[in-house]
């Protein structure tokens, strides 16, 4: 059975490529239930889970997940603890997971404040799973979109020191290439959870023409089939990058 058919959607609509996700709410999800903010973390694990399963059904090609952004920093510090132990303990256990299902795992951010040993775990699952090419899960850790900016003018102003560019090379094609997902296709669509309408420092350079969808509920209710609603919202949008509705329609029947 096709994507388009387990979806219900039209074999004109265009499908996602990437799926970006803001994984909101689980310290509320955990409040509802009287339980520690780490068991909403716990629960979340869980439904990443579930939407890599999605992805790989509907044929995405990358997914992008906010783990954790360079202003988590200010949590709690037993909060963002159990999340470094947290994030150690997933990538222990899917490591094997990601490898079997020919998934590349790629983290994206300033990982240089995470801990030796995390550093050197993230450093191992991303070259065991270098060369996997049925999904590209890139996970978003100690990452800023303001970061990324300024990490590529860094880059490219150091390139300019070094001969190897001039000021007059720069464009935003060639300045995409220093940002952190320069291998893969821009985001079509963000989702986030938790009833939050903003994108809070996440991919702000690629989300230029993204569409966007909220969910009220929180993210460990979220799963493959909440994915599915929103890829066919996703597919009634009409996306015309400038151009009228009319050069739209053109082109989609040429």
């Amino acid at each position: 059975m096709s994507v388009h058919a387990k979806l219900n959607i039209p074999l004109e609509k265009v499908l996602p490529k990437h799926i970006a996700i803001i994984m909101d709410g689980n310290n509320r999800w955990a409040k509802q239930r009287r339980l520690p903010s780490l068991a909403g973390h716990k629960a979340g694990v869980d439904s990443v889970r579930s939407v890599i399963e999605g992805c790989v059904e509907y044929g995405v090609e990358s997914l992008t997940l906010f783990a954790f952004s360079s202003e988590n920093w200010k949590r709690p510090e037993l909060e963002v603890t159990g999340l470094m132990e947290l994030f150690m303990l997933a990538l222990d256990r899917e490591a094997k997971k990601l490898n079997k299902n020919n998934i590349r795992l790629k983290v994206i951010g300033d990982t240089t404040r995470f801990s030796e040993s995390l550093q050197a775990k993230i450093a191992k699952v991303e070259a065991l799973t270098a060369n996997n090419t049925r999904l590209t899960l890139n996970v978003a850790a100690n990452y800023g979109g303001r970061w990324d900016i300024v990490s590529a003018a860094k880059a490219f102003a150091q390139d300019c020191i070094d001969g190897k560019a001039t000021p007059s090379d720069l464009n935003e094609s060639s300045f995409n290439q220093y940002l952190t997902l320069c291998d893969q296709p821009a985001p079509d669509l963000c989702i986030r959870t938790a009833g939050e309408s903003r994108i809070s420092n996440f991919l702000i350079w690629q989300m230029a023409y993204t569409e966007f969808y909220f969910v009220d509920g929180f993210w460990p209710d979220f799963d493959k089939h909440s994915l599915g609603d929103a890829i066919r919202d996703f597919c009634t949008r009409e996306r015309r990058f400038g151009k009228t509705s009319e050069q739209v329609e053109a082109q989609t029947r040429a």
